[in-house]
């Protein structure tokens, strides 16, 4: 019998494990935490169970039906804290100090990129539909998704090969603001969708206005818990209280969304809460009122890892290879992939040409923005939990597999397309071509990406 403390104690060393195989082929953890998630999951060995495991009786290693909602409502909570995590980290990143530092162009930039992304894919995937069967609500939700960048493998090539020149001072701050935009475009998107998905009735209230005011409580919200927490090192001094103050404070962002949820579920609010918003909100919020955030941060950051592991394990068991027996989700795929890229390419080359940039910066930089990562999969749970809850788990369980294969093509050539970009652009010594690309550590420039 397999118990829920048994189950994550071997998804944890199999993904510590599976460092030291991504090490050796270079490529990020993350991709071997989804693969360890895969092959532990309800679709292969079934240490993981899934919902579809309950609903049609496949058989699991458990004794009774309650030890499998046991397992499913804890591992639930891993993945929930996560994402607060996640949210959380992308926040602290985001200081005015450093904001006014990034320069108009790079913000200009930022936006194009992410919302052409965005764009382009709600429009292709839209369009396709009558091949696809691809509903409107989902293919906007794949369009929210397509915004997200991860800047860890991008980073990771700079570092390793010390590229320098104009693309890389651009791309740095690009990839630093890119989440923060799509996370807000994610936000507007999955209102959006919920209403259109929800069958009620279509009005300007429905799919603008509370989508709107989520967004603007959600940064309120936020803004309250993060000043909250600003008060903490005026009272707590000691390094261990400051990071049960962090760690409370992420908690109670996702507390306050989930009791807004249930209200909302209720009919007593009309709108809900985002997760990610409030938490990257509090974050940004701590960051900037207080000089000892930084220090408050990298405490947290010690031990986030593992719960981050955990999260992108039980994201890679959320990935039903079976659903690719049809040629039309592959066919999705292939329209999402290639749609996202464009839309990158040509974003940033007009944020550019209006920016006025130089040409290396108009030519090369969309191309260093496909890799896609974390924040992307964090975006996907959120989704699959939210459609779960409007009874539509199928679409939930479509956006994840969807997002997860991209994932993992993008983490397996997201690097070299970096690497040969930037040496085109002339921003990498020849000489160091010769060496072979590594892995990222295991630490939040892999996971928060």
């Amino acid at each position: 019998m397999i118990n829920t403390l048994l189950a994550i104690g071997i998804a944890l060393v199999l993904g510590l494990l599976s460092t030291r195989l991504m090490k050796k082929i270079g490529l990020p953890n993350v991709t071997g935490y989804l693969i360890v998630g895969l092959i532990i999951g309800p679709y292969a060995l079934g240490l993981i169970p899934g919902e579809q495991s309950l609903i049609k009786g496949t058989p699991l290693f458990y004794t009774s039906e309650g030890d499998k909602v046991f397992m499913m409502e804890v591992l639930s909570v891993i993945s929930t804290v996560a994402l607060g995590f996640i949210g959380f980290g992308i926040g602290s990143e985001f200081k005015i100090s450093h904001i006014k530092e990034i320069g108009k162009s790079a913000i200009t930039i930022t936006a194009f990129e992410a919302i052409s992304a965005s764009l382009c894919v709600d429009i292709v995937l839209i369009a396709m539909s009558f091949v696809t069967d691809m509903p409107v609500y989902e293919a906007i939700i794949m369009g929210a998704i397509a915004a997200a960048t991860a800047p860890a493998a991008t980073i990771m090539v700079i570092k390793q090969y010390r590229a320098k020149g104009v693309v890389t001072d651009t791309l740095l701050p690009v990839v630093a603001l890119d989440d923060a935009v799509g996370l807000i475009v994610f936000a507007i998107s999955n209102s959006v969708a919920l209403s259109l998905a929800g069958g009620g009735q279509i009005s300007v209230l429905n799919i603008v206005v509370w989508p709107l005011v989520e967004i603007v409580a959600s940064f309120a919200v936020g803004f309250g818990i993060g000043a909250l927490l600003s008060l903490v090192p005026r009272f707590f001094k000691s390094r261990d209280n400051r990071l049960i103050a962090t760690v409370a404070c992420v908690f109670l962002c996702i507390g306050v969304c989930k009791l807004f949820g249930t209200l909302e579920d209720n009919g007593y609010v009309p709108f809900g809460l985002s997760d990610l918003l409030v938490c990257m909100m509090a974050g940004a919020t701590f960051v900037n009122m207080r000089k000892e955030a930084t220090q408050m941060m990298e405490g947290t950051d010690r031990w986030t890892p593992v719960l981050l592991m955990l999260f992108f394990i039980l994201s890679g068991a959320e990935l039903n290879l079976r659903m690719f027996s049809g040629w039309k989700i592959i066919l999705c795929l292939i329209l999402y992939i290639v749609a996202r890229c464009l839309g990158k390419y040509f974003g940033a080359m007009l944020g550019a040409t209006v920016t006025k940039s130089p040409k290396n910066v108009k030519k090369y930089l969309g191309i260093t923005l496909f890799p896609q990562a974390g924040v992307a999969i964090g975006m996907a749970t959120m989704c699959k939990i939210e459609f779960t809850k409007a009874g539509l788990p199928d679409i939930g369980s479509k956006i994840v597999t969807i997002t997860m294969c991209a994932v993992l093509i993008y983490e397996l050539v997201g690097p070299v397309l970096t690497k040969l970009t930037l040496t085109k652009a002339g921003e990498i010594d020849p000489s160091m071509l010769g060496k072979k690309l590594p892995s990222p550590s295991a630490g939040n420039a892999d996971l928060n990406d």
